[in-house]
C-alpha cells in the first residue's frame, strides 16, 4: 500500500489540499479498533515528513495497543464548522484511512532507558476531502484510493 508520497506523486493538487486541511490545526482524531472489535476514538497529532504521514502513541496508551493488535485506522483532520452566511468559505475536512506500520520507539529524554512511545507511519488505503461546491449548494466528496485513483461526487 502507498505512503503519502504516492498520493503526492499521483495527485499533487489533491494532496496539497489534504495537507493544508490537516495542517489547519494541531489536534486530529483517530479511530482504532478495540480488542472486542468496537471502535475507539482518540485525540492525536500527526506530521507529514519525508514522504510519509506519521503519528505516535505514548507508552501504555490504548490507541497504540489497538494499532499493534489491529493496524487499521481512520484519521480525521481538524474540523471547523462553516460560518452561517459564509458557507462557501468553508475549506472542508480531510480524512485518511489505512494501516499503521510500526516505525520504532519515540524517545524524548536521552537519559531514559524506556521509550516514551511508539511511532507509526500510514500505509494509506483511502484519502477523502469533503467540502461544498463554490455556490455552497452541494456537498462535494473527493476520494482517492490506489486502485481507482481520484474520484469526485457531488450530492444535493
Amino acid at each position: 500500500m502507498p505512503a503519502w508520497k504516492a498520493i503526492e506523486q499521483a495527485e499533487p493538487e489533491f494532496a496539497r489540499r489534504v495537507r493544508r486541511l490537516f495542517d489547519a490545526g494541531r489536534h486530529k482524531t483517530i479511530a482504532t479498533l478495540r480488542a472486542d472489535g468496537s471502535p475507539r476514538i482518540s485525540g492525536i497529532e500527526c506530521e507529514f515528513t519525508d514522504g510519509d504521514l506519521s503519528f505516535g502513541s505514548m507508552t501504555g496508551a490504548r490507541k497504540g495497543a489497538d494499532l499493534t493488535r489491529d493496524p487499521r485506522f481512520a484519521l480525521h483532520g481538524p474540523t471547523f464548522h462553516p460560518e452561517e452566511g459564509k458557507e462557501a468559505d468553508w475549506p472542508g475536512e480531510a480524512k485518511v484511512a489505512g494501516r499503521a506500520v510500526p516505525a520504532g520507539p519515540v524517545t524524548t529524554d536521552a537519559a531514559s532507558e524506556q521509550p516514551d512511545g511508539e511511532m507509526f507511519v500510514a500505509d494509506i488505503t483511502e484519502v477523502v476531502i469533503t467540502a461544498l461546491n463554490a455556490e455552497a449548494t452541494k456537498l462535494v466528496v473527493e476520494s482517492w484510493t490506489p486502485q481507482r485513483g481520484l474520484r469526485r461526487v457531488e450530492r444535493d
